[in-house]
């Protein structure tokens, strides 16, 4: 297989990822408490989980 001739810098592959810092964030809305909490995660405001309390806020 070819082989690169040189080390490519730390800016180079910088450069090249830039496209990865462009995605937003995405959120969802809790369906308990109705927050916008990040995706695949414990809600931080009611701490709910699929349809169940995993942990327990005080408020």
């Amino acid at each position: 297989m070819a082989q690169p001739k040189r080390k490519s810098s730390h800016s180079r592959a910088a450069k090249r990822a830039t496209h990865k810092k462009l995605k937003g964030v995405a959120l969802s809305k809790c369906p308990n408490c109705g927050e916008f909490k990040l995706p695949h995660r414990v809600c931080p405001s009611c701490g709910y989980y699929k349809d169940q309390e995993i942990i327990s806020v005080e408020d």
